[in-house]
């Protein structure tokens, strides 16, 4: 989700890009929303009949939509709160270290507090505390070295060894347990299940390239997470973590490296993304250490309550590419499925479907995640489509075509669905599965290019979209899809079914609650907000809408402050306290500068707003004045 690492584009290979597909299907002037979707366009494979959709949430008047916003500050409905929970830097524990707000501190006191860059987020009730006691899990994705570190004498900004340090500790995963009070708020609970994942975590893989296959070797011991976004939670209990761009921390500066094509295919340069973090350390050099980048990319299992005593897993078996999701489901039998998109432009769809019902396999002491086939999505005109499978010896993922085994495919999983022909998207971000329909839900953020025009006439997609699928409930490949909401601005485009009460752009974020609403957050780029060149003058910042799949009615509910992005959202079971992320507030925008370590506020100063401080990234805590249920 975070645009400090920008995705790569890949080649034109594949397939058809997606808004060729709708584009011949039909015009954006004629594509309907939500419940007007004509009935036959989301009708259900065969066998499918006993799955029927739920009545209509309809927004029932619980909350007016809130303005477009510029503000610095957080913007939620009249008779509603949002109270900063567990911002970057906070300790785990009271004994922590405190966070400074110069920037100060050490890799070892980053360990030891609440991670950068609030990305995914999970709320899991513990047991016995149901609503008002439980855990955040928070996911980091990203570091600013401009916020990360303190100002140095006369400007400096040099690669150090301790400075990659910090950010790797800056990086990963963070468990808080939290609890609601008889007031109403939230408070971080100290407790020893509070805990850290980072970049220099032990981890082990399993499936097809398990701990010790050749393509894993690198100068060091296999370690860490990087650039956490998307989570899922398996029926088993435990969570999955998706690694997104990760690419863009590898480099080098050795004048004989080239690189393959599969690395390019990866984004892999010698030029990095401007971190240089392979001038200090030797992992993240391409030339010293090429199979270290084979270590990122994944999605990774862990156990929520138990992360200091427990090894994370990554699941090879899933697929290596830029994770932005994983939606878990199950089909009608009990084996699991993952859903999951590659956060690129021109980036694919991916479902997992496992071999055998799952409650057998983990009572046959098997992961579910380790045996089952991936797929990628291919789009129809007609509203169909198809998962096509990634497996060795079919189609043309054999040894003739230079495929060696199935870890080569889950390896190279973007060039195995290059030579499928799979629909390229744009930017997939996070889905969701409803477990009441079956229904799989899509954000796809945006795609390089100008604006305005409709999308039978124009060659990209700047505001982005959310589609929905229905696939085979027996895990058969069939799938049928449509559009949810197409976003824009309807003063560029007077085809967008948007108005000043619910208009934006790039979707990243989705979040059903327990009441069948679906939470849509967005995260346009900080070189677009507020620019009219770029068609994003009337969207303001960043925002949280609620839709109702049922109706298409869709409100504006929360404004971001300035340079950042609203991220990951979850909820308690009840519905009354709604978790955001706020990520990267003060980012460098086009509108209002960039922050320097000189002025690191010159965009924004949320939530402290101290003269002394900077910008952090924080989880907030949004509920009702009158303790009812959001949204409701």
């Amino acid at each position: 989700m975070d645009d400090a690492l920008p995705p790569t584009t890949p080649p034109r290979n594949g397939g058809r890009d997606f808004r060729e597909v709708l584009t011949a299907r039909t015009s954006r002037r004629n594509v309907v929303l939500g419940a007007t979707i004509a009935a036959a366009h989301l009708a259900l494979v065969p066998g499918a009949a006993a799955l029927a959709r739920p009545a209509g949430h309809r927004l029932r008047g619980s909350f007016r939509p809130v303005p477009v916003g510029a503000a610095d500050r957080i913007v939620v409905p009249a008779g509603h709160r949002a109270e900063v929970l567990a911002p970057w830097g906070a300790p785990l524990l009271p004994d922590g270290p405190r966070w400074r707000p110069d920037g100060g501190g050490s890799a070892a006191d980053q360990a030891r507090q609440i991670g950068s860059h609030h990305s995914g987020l999970r709320y899991l009730p513990l047991p016995g505390g149901g609503d008002r006691h439980g855990m955040l899990v928070i996911h980091h994705e990203s570091v600013d070295p401009v916020l990360l570190h303190p100002r140095e004498p006369g400007g400096g900004r040099a690669v150090t060894a301790a400075r990659v340090a910090k950010g790797l500790a800056a990086q990963g995963i963070t468990a808080i347990e939290v609890r609601r009070g008889r007031d109403g708020s939230w408070r971080p609970v100290a407790s020893s299940r509070n805990a850290r994942l980072t970049g220099t975590t032990p981890v082990v893989f399993s499936g097809p390239l398990a701990t010790g296959h050749p393509a894993l070797e690198s100068a060091a011991e296999p370690v860490g997470t990087l650039g956490d976004t998307g989570h899922g939670a398996t029926p088993w209990g435990t969570h999955l973590v998706c690694e997104e761009n990760t690419g863009g921390w590898f480099g080098t500066d050795d004048p004989r490296w080239r690189p393959t094509a599969a690395q390019r295919r990866y984004g892999l340069g010698a030029l990095d993304h401007g971190h240089g973090w392979h001038r200090a350390d030797p992992r993240f050099d391409l030339a010293r250490s090429p199979g270290e980048p084979h270590r990122f990319g994944w999605i990774m299992e862990v156990d929520p309550l138990a992360l200091n005593g427990s090894t994370p897993v990554k699941r090879t078996a899933l697929g290596r590419f830029s994770h932005s999701a994983a939606a878990v489901g199950e089909t009608r039998d009990g084996r699991v499925t993952v859903h999951s998109g590659d956060d690129q432009d021109g980036g694919y769809l991916y479902r997992f479907v496992g071999d055998r019902p799952w409650r057998r396999e983990r009572a046959g002491g098997r992961s579910p995640l380790d045996h089952g086939v991936l797929q990628v999505a291919r789009f129809d005109e007609d509203g169909t489509g198809r998962w096509l499978p990634l497996v060795h010896g079919r189609a043309t993922l054999t040894a003739a075509h230079g495929w060696a085994d199935q870890a080569d495919v889950v390896l190279r999983a973007r060039e195995a669905a290059d030579a499928l022909g799979a629909t390229r998207m744009d930017r997939p971000q996070q889905m969701v599965v409803d477990p009441r329909t079956g229904e799989v839900f899509a954000a796809l953020a945006n795609s390089a290019g100008g604006f305005g025009g409709d999308a039978g006439s124009r060659d990209a997609n700047p505001y982005g979209h959310v589609i929905r699928m229905r696939d085979d409930p027996d895990g058969g490949t069939g799938l049928r899809w449509d559009v949810f909401v197409l976003g824009g601005d309807p003063a560029h485009d007077p085809s967008v079914r948007l108005d000043r009460s619910n208009a934006f752009g790039s979707p990243k974020g989705l979040y059903l609650d327990p009441a069948g609403l679906l939470w849509i957050s967005t995260g346009v780029s900080p070189h677009s907000q507020h620019l009219a060149e770029r068609g994003h003058e009337n969207l303001g910042n960043n925002a949280l809408l609620a839709a109702d799949p049922a109706t298409g009615a869709i409100r504006r509910f929360l404004t971001a402050p300035r340079g950042a992005e609203v991220t990951g959202v979850s909820g308690t079971p009840d519905g009354r306290t709604l978790f955001v992320n706020i990520q990267h507030p003060g980012s460098a925008t086009a509108a209002w500068g960039a922050p320097t370590p000189a002025d690191p506020q010159v965009v924004s100063g949320w939530p402290d707003h101290r003269p002394d401080g900077r910008p952090r990234s924080a989880t907030i805590a949004v509920r009702r004045d009158d303790g009812g249920v959001i949204g409701g």
